[in-house]
């Protein structure tokens, strides 16, 4: 990676940290979002297919406490920056045809 690269994903990162820091602060009590939506639609609930690793955005014990869910969202957020930089990774090898 060169260094123009790995510069804007730092920034990436940097500017998604500090979203995730400021969002369970900032967010709405009452949202009105999907499970709202499928709520007032009379969708019913279907059982999930995995469990969460953190469900609704909190570590378990701490739901109630908004600094769980700036964790949460932090380990989430560089989760699916590693992720990411994995699978381009991988992509760009078979795109040089070196595996």
């Amino acid at each position: 990676m060169n260094t123009k690269n790995r510069n804007l994903v730092i920034g990436g990162l940097a500017i998604a940290i500090v979203i995730a820091i400021l969002a369970p602060f900032l967010a709405s009590s009452n949202p009105d979002g999907l499970e709202s939506a499928a709520e007032s639609l009379g969708v019913p609930e279907s059982e999930a297919v995995f469990e969460s690793p953190l469900p609704d955005y909190a570590i378990p014990g701490m739901e109630d406490n908004p600094w769980g869910g700036v964790i949460a969202l932090i380990f989430g957020t560089i989760l699916v920056v590693l992720v990411m930089l994995g699978l381009a990774y991988i992509i760009s090898k078979k795109g040089n045809g070196q595996e």
